[in-house]
């Protein structure tokens, strides 16, 4: 008989989920969207939207962790020891790929809850190649190799802002931290005019904070601790799209988890979204090229998301709202590999463009010019 709890969380992580979904596809958010708008276009509304997101998260986890309801310890964000390796790399790898998609875990999801079959092929892909490389073909590698190359946190204290400045300083920091960092993030966001007069995506960047909130605190609460170990989780989409193809194909009783019904969630939410504004309408590969870069970028994102401990919402918004010090890492190189993946994608070749970069760095002038 499945734990109770398990099938319980599971409901929950639906329900969280597509409401993200929901909210997310009404919004029209797209976190490389986001980085392309601002790093190509100079627009940085909807990446000002994302910050506001980890505002509202991390005031609201942080207030969950002072009130004693939520342990930053029991969680996977803040190890005492940092993989900067493996995440320098991973991160890398996930912006390449994402750009190559267009969109990351999270939009594949949403995109294919309006009909997106492209999106169905690119979350096959990058669910198997992450779950190859959480415990598959590539996890001794990742283990052994990659995360072997950690910095060691002082005194093994906890990987996290509030607890590297408790130490410093001799007290406790971390409301202070929490304040300045979610207010400011969120001050950011209502001071750009036109977004105060856009309530859509105000409202879609909110949500997306709160509903991270409400996922640690229904791990927290509802998690049986004679059944399992309580490990506290919230919105992530590389892992627990893996884990939820493992579950369709060899054991049902893999549903019963929080991220694998907050997959299910984002594709019911998003096709809720989606029906209501009359925009369901199925989408596949313009040609033989197109297909070859989403399986190539879903391959990357599904590698190089584990590598670097979640996605763009696993890092950047739910790592970000514990305060990991993971979060800088990932989400700076996540927006390294996306500009790369972009000037691929717009300049040339990924072959041409290592070329060039080689030609740069030896002073010498690329033959093609």
């Amino acid at each position: 008989m499945q734990n109770l709890s398990g099938w319980m969380l599971a409901l929950v992580g639906f329900a969280i989920g597509a409401a993200a979904g929901f909210f997310v596809r009404h919004a029209r958010l797209c976190s490389f969207g986001a980085i392309e708008d601002a790093l190509v276009g100079g627009d940085s509304r909807r990446l000002r939207i994302f910050g506001l997101a980890l505002g509202v998260a991390i005031v609201g986890t942080q207030a969950l962790v002072i009130g004693g309801l939520l342990d930053p310890m029991q969680t996977s964000y803040t190890p005492s020891a940092i993989p900067i390796f493996a995440i320098a790399i991973g991160s890398v790898m996930f912006g390449i790929g994402m750009a190559w998609v267009g969109t990351c875990g999270f939009g594949s999801l949403v995109r294919l809850g309006a009909g997106d079959l492209r999106s169905l092929v690119v979350l096959i892909v990058l669910g198997a190649t992450a779950y190859a490389t959480l415990r598959g073909v590539f996890a001794n590698f990742r283990i052994v190799i990659l995360e072997s190359l950690a910095v060691a946190m002082p005194d093994e204290i906890r990987s996290d802002l509030a607890s590297l400045a408790a130490r410093m300083l001799g007290f406790d920091v971390r409301a202070i931290i929490a304040t300045f960092i979610g207010g400011g993030l969120c001050l950011l966001a209502f001071s750009h005019k036109k977004l105060r007069h856009s309530p859509r995506l105000l409202s879609g960047g909110v949500a997306l904070g709160m509903l991270t909130v409400a996922g640690w605190a229904a791990t927290s609460w509802i998690g049986d601790e004679f059944a399992a170990p309580i490990r506290p989780q919230s919105l992530t989409f590389v892992s627990t799209v893996g884990k939820a193809f493992y579950s369709a194909l060899l054991s049902t009783a893999g549903f019963a988890d929080f991220g694998v019904g907050s997959v299910l969630g984002v594709v019911a939410g998003a096709f809720l979204a989606a029906w209501r504004a009359d925009e369901l309408q199925w989408e596949a590969f313009d040609d033989d090229r197109e297909m070859r870069r989403h399986l190539g970028g879903a391959a990357l994102m599904g590698i190089g998301g584990i590598l670097a401990g979640g996605c763009t919402i696993g890092q950047g918004i739910t790592a970000g709202s514990m305060l990991s010090l993971s979060w800088p890492f990932a989400v700076g190189g996540m927006m390294i590999g996306a500009r790369l993946g972009i000037a691929t994608l717009i300049d040339c070749a990924p072959r041409e463009l290592l070329a060039r970069g080689w030609a740069s760095l030896l002073g010498r002038p690329h033959p093609s010019k």
